[in-house]
């Protein structure tokens, strides 16, 4: 069964749709310029044009509070399958303990008390 989306969610979604195949129209020469494209697909001219210009979506975009690299997120959620698999899932603590220690290799500020979330 497909998710449920607001009125507001699946308009946006409807818009990266039309984003990517103007694009892709715009690559491929079927249309010659962003302000024909944008126009036929019913899309602001300012953000097809950023978008052409390499800028990413807003979901794509990182948020500014993440402090671990996504390869930094990736070892450690390896690490805490590898514990649970051996009987010994960490706690949040020691978690926050290895993310510290991950932030110290490379000089990064601590992880708050309350930024792990377990999901």
């Amino acid at each position: 069964m497909p998710p449920i989306r607001s009125a507001n969610a699946q308009k946006l979604a409807e818009q990266e749709g039309k984003i990517l195949l103007a694009l892709s129209d715009l690559q491929e020469g079927r249309i010659q310029s962003i302000r024909a494209a944008a126009t036929l697909y019913a899309i602001p001219r300012s953000t097809l044009q950023a978008r052409s210009d390499g800028r990413l979506s807003r979901v794509d975009i990182p948020p500014n509070g993440r402090k671990l690299t996504q390869l930094e997120e990736d070892s450690l959620v390896q690490w805490i399958i590898s514990m649970d698999e051996r009987g010994a899932a960490p706690r949040k603590a020691t978690v926050r303990e290895m993310a510290n220690i991950l932030l110290s290799a490379r000089r990064s500020k601590d992880i708050s008390q309350h930024a792990i979330t377990i999901s």
